[in-house]
């Protein structure tokens, strides 16, 4: 042989036959037969004698109305709204005009219609408040009967829906103002 040069053995034969004979063995071990079956069993199987319920037993129930403390909260909640957006509609027209003779950023008549706007944005924050108010009280209704809507939450939602309608359009007039005023 070259000097340099390693032989190369051979692959021994007992490294090939060890993982035959090993499968093999286990091969023989999968021959039994003796699984318990998968079938139910007797006791699994539903025997009773219960008798059904007279009646409908999937009719919903009919709610009662809307309490009298929670009507009272609900008025007193939409008079706090409606205040709060009569407030913001008489804030509205000073709001334009001062924004309409705002001027240069940072000017005097600027900083006028910057303040006017955050009067704006303040006036309208008793609507938000009787919103938030009044979404709680729908959740809390909702979830009470969530198979139905009821009298309870439908007043509440009724209400909900004029002052969401009010917080929207004095969102749309704040978003139009702020876009006037640049800076």
């Amino acid at each position: 042989m070259a000097r340099g040069m390693t032989r190369v053995q051979p692959f021994p034969r007992a490294a090939l036959s060890a993982p035959l004979v090993a499968c093999v063995l286990l091969c023989a071990c999968a021959g039994s037969t003796d699984y318990p079956s998968l079938a139910p069993r007797d006791v699994e199987r539903v025997e009773g004698s219960a008798a059904p319920t007279a009646g409908n037993p999937d009719a919903i129930p009919v709610l009662p109305p809307a309490s009298a403390d929670l009507t009272t909260r609900i008025d007193g909640l939409l008079a706090a709204a409606r205040k709060a957006h009569a407030n913001f509609m008489a804030k509205q027209s000073g709001a334009e005009r001062a924004i309409a003779g705002a001027g240069a950023v940072a000017s005097p008549g600027w900083t006028t219609a910057e303040v006017a706007l955050s009067d704006l944005q303040a006036a309208r924050s008793g609507a938000v408040t009787a919103l938030a108010e009044l979404d709680h009280l729908y959740v809390d209704a909702r979830a009470a009967n969530p198979e139905q809507v009821s009298p309870s939450a439908a007043a509440i939602g009724a209400a909900r829906d004029q002052v969401d309608g009010w917080v929207a359009s004095e969102d749309a007039v704040i978003a139009r103002l702020g876009s006037r005023l640049k800076g």
